[in-house]
Parts: C-alpha cells; structure tokens; sequence
C-alpha cells in the first residue's frame, strides 16, 4: 500500500512540475484544445493595442497575386506555439487596403495569421469580394511565404462595407469557414440562410450608407437559430468607424475569432453573459450559451 501511495505521489508531482514548468504552454500541458494561443485572456488584454505576440509582416504583389489584389500578410514572428488560425480581411467600395490595414496588426499579436488586401478594382461588388477574399485564403495557405504557420483548416474572413458583404459571401460558398466578421456590411442580398458559419455581424447606429435597419439588422436576423451568431451595434459611429482604430470593434472581433477559429473557450467570457448597452455599444443581440 506505501508503494502504490509512494508512486502516486511521485506521478502526481511530475504532473505539477509539466504544469508549472516555465515555457510550458497551457495547449501542451493539456489535450483538451491543442488550438489555444497565448496567456489566458483579460479585460485589459483584448483592449490593448497590441496582444501578446510580436509581428512582422510581408507584403504580396498584386503580380503574385491570382483571383485578388495582392496585400500585407502580418503574421507573429514566433514559431514556437506551431501553427495559427488565419483571417483575410477586404476593404469596402471605391476604399484600398490602407482603410483596413489597423486591424492586421492588431489580431495578428493576438495569434493569428492576417492577410488585409486590395480587390481587383476599389468598384468590386460584394459577390466579387467574397470570391477574392477565398482566393487570398488560398494564396496564404497554399503559396504564401509564411503558409506554414497557417493552419489550413481554421480560417476566418472580415470585410469592411461591400467587403463585409463579401465576407457574408465568402462564408456562404466556403461553409468550412470557421468565422466571419461582417463590418458595417453592404450587399443587396439581405438573406443568408444558408450560411453555416460562426458570424459576428458588427453595424453602427449613424451608419447613413449602409443603414442596419436595410443591412447588418437583416444579415443577423436571417442567419439561421441553430447558428452562433452575434449582432453588436456600435453607439455614435458612422459606416467608417471600421475604417480607423477601435477598441470596442478589435476586441469583440478578437474574441469571436479566437472562440470559433481557436475553439478557445477562455473567451467566451467577453461574449456571454451579452454585453450591455454603454458608451460604445448601442446594442447587443446574440444566443449563450454559444454552441460547442
């Protein structure tokens, strides 16, 4: 009996040192979610300018480029966690890659890999983006210079404008999709029950252009119930807040992507219970919990 109490303990110490062992990532010392990405989330940590990874960034040639405009992939430096999730990310109509350009840096420290690009011609319509937004998708998982710390098999896409109408496209002809982030949206279709990705459909209640009542209202309520889906509406914003820094914008977009990219269930704390109206948040619709 001592010697089986004696090596229980000695087993039980050895899961503790792995445990604490410095450099010891959480995903490795359990199986549970080999996807999740840095240190537990905080308030602090998904408002923060910069997540916990440092980045660098490589730019693609619309010459290299097939199906899309070439961009700026932002991706983090280190090799050590394995692979990430990767995000591609189309400006709105008449707009460049520079509209959008905040956001790669900003989801890539957070772990992820984020290819922002140009479209074909600034007057795309949003069939057209979501075409080409699968087309990046493919150059950064099959062609790109850092296609080997992308996991090909959690992707995410974000649009601005026509572009968050491509990305509502986009999700509807790639159901494998793992997220998609519409942002102030425009497209003409207004229904999409056919889509069978995570979507956090992101308007703004002085939006003059793409008004939520005609667009990103209709987006949400059309995608099907048994769908994780989420409508937040920012408080005194216009169609182009998407289109400069935005804590309210990167953090819940951050904890979307890390929730359904990732599967990272330590950021279902900023999306449920629902947040509340407040100074940046006009509304919030969505469904807890979230589905697994």
């Amino acid at each position: 009996m001592r010697r089986h109490l004696a090596a229980a303990a000695t087993a039980t110490a050895a899961s503790l040192t792995l445990l604490l062992a410095p450099g010891v990532r959480a995903a490795d010392a359990s199986a549970a979610n080999p996807y999740e990405r840095g240190p537990a989330p905080t308030q602090a940590s998904v408002e923060a300018l910069r997540g916990p990874y440092a980045v660098s960034q490589t730019t693609v040639s619309s010459l290299a480029a097939t199906g899309f405009g070439g961009g700026t992939i932002y991706y983090p430096t280190s090799t050590a966690d394995g692979t990430f999730g990767a995000v591609v990310i189309s400006p709105g109509f008449t707009a460049y890659e520079s509209s959008i350009a905040w956001l790669g840096p900003r989801l890539a420290s957070q772990g992820f890999v984020v290819f922002t690009i140009d479209t074909l011609t600034t007057l795309d319509q949003p069939d057209s983006r979501g075409r080409q937004l699968l087309a990046a998708l493919d150059h950064l998982t099959q062609r790109s210079a850092v296609r080997g710390r992308v996991d090909a098999s959690r992707l995410g896409v974000m649009g601005h404008s026509m572009g968050g109408g491509g990305s509502l496209e986009a999700a509807k002809s790639r159901p494998s999709l793992k997220a998609a982030v519409p942002l102030t949206g425009w497209n003409t279709d207004k229904t999409w029950p056919e889509i069978k990705t995570p979507t956090l459909v992101i308007g703004a209640d002085g939006d003059t252009v793409a008004p939520v009542a005609n667009h990103s209202e209709p987006f949400y309520e059309s995608l099907p119930n048994s769908l994780d889906k989420a409508y937040l509406e920012l408080n005194g914003a216009t169609h182009f807040t998407p289109n400069t820094s935005n804590t309210t914008i990167a953090k819940y977009s951050i904890a979307w992507l890390k929730r359904f990219i990732d599967d990272d269930t330590r950021y279902e704390q900023f999306l449920c219970p629902l947040p509340r109206p407040s100074l940046t948040i006009e509304e919030y619709r969505g469904s807890c919990p979230l589905g697994s």
